[in-house]
Parts: C-alpha cells; sequence; structure tokens
C-alpha cells in the first residue's frame, strides 16, 4: 500500500521550505510561483511540465494580499489557505510556500532552486530570480501556455453568464 502525504503537510512556511530545499542537496528542485486563483487545466498542466525538469517541485504561492495589490481589489477569488490546500493535493507538486511581497525574490534566493520556471506571458531575462539561480548554476525556463485556459477568460465568461 502506497502512503499519502496530505495536503496540508506539504504546505510549508518559508524556514521550513528553506530547510528542506536549499543547497546543498541531492535532488534537482524546480521552483515556480503564481496566485492559482481558479485552480484550472491550464495551470495543472504547467505545473506538471514544471516538475518533469527535476525531482521536487516548489510552488510559490502569492497570499491574499499579495493578489490584490497585484490583480485589484475583486481578486483573489478562493482565499489562500484553500488555494495553497488544492495546489497541495495535486501529485506534481512537493511544497507550497505563501509568500506576502509582490515577487518570490526573496523566496527564491532562500531555496535557489536548479530550475526556474514561468508561464509563456514571460521572457527568462525578465524572471524574477533569474540572476541568483543563474548565477549558482541553474537554468531559468519559460513554459508555453496551454492556448486558452486562464483563470482571466473564466472570469470573464462568468460575467457574462457563459460556462465553457
Amino acid at each position: 500500500m502506497t502512503t499519502m502525504t496530505r495536503p496540508e503537510q506539504k504546505i510549508l512556511t518559508r524556514e521550513e521550505a528553506t530547510a528542506r530545499f536549499a543547497r546543498p542537496r541531492d535532488e534537482r528542485v524546480v521552483f515556480t510561483n503564481g496566485c492559482f486563483d481558479i485552480l484550472h487545466r491550464g495551470h495543472v498542466e504547467y505545473l506538471y511540465a514544471a516538475r518533469a525538469l527535476g525531482d521536487r517541485l516548489v510552488v510559490g504561492l502569492n497570499t491574499d494580499a499579495s493578489v490584490r495589490r497585484l490583480k485589484g481589489p475583486e481578486r483573489p477569488l478562493v482565499p489562500e489557505d484553500d488555494r495553497a490546500f488544492v495546489l497541495a493535493g495535486l501529485a506534481c507538486v512537493d511544497a507550497v510556500v505563501l509568500f506576502d511581497e509582490d515577487t518570490p525574490a526573496a523566496l527564491v534566493e532562500n531555496i535557489v532552486p536548479d530550475v526556474l520556471v514561468k508561464g509563456g506571458d514571460y521572457r527568462v531575462e525578465e524572471i524574477v530570480g533569474g540572476d541568483a539561480v543563474r548565477a549558482a548554476g541553474g537554468e531559468v525556463v519559460v513554459i508555453p501556455f496551454v492556448p486558452g485556459r486562464s483563470t482571466t477568460s473564466i472570469v470573464e465568461r462568468i460575467r457574462m453568464g457563459r460556462g465553457s
């Protein structure tokens, strides 16, 4: 019988994540981050693609206050504790770490992942933390978006009274 890790066991403080995943380490650690407000297929495909680049996937998750500053007063739609739990429930995710800053720069510098990943709307040279990762011998990767899959498009369809 396989032992399953409960989602709440994968939600770590910054200190716990740093202790568990910072260098030196034996495994290839991948890091990504985002708001993940309404988890959808595009997110899941993205997270599985990110995890395929290494042995462990650590996801930095914007707190509610951070999401409001970045996306506006009507967001997030889903509270941070619920977003963290759902992300941690995915088999491809090894840890979720909440961060309150507008960017995950400090978290990236604590962990210094082997691979830093962002979605297709970024250029490698503008990804926050990329310099620190490259300086330590790591790589920065952009994973293409799944067309037509975004939280913004889901919210727009809901506002217009349309389903899928």
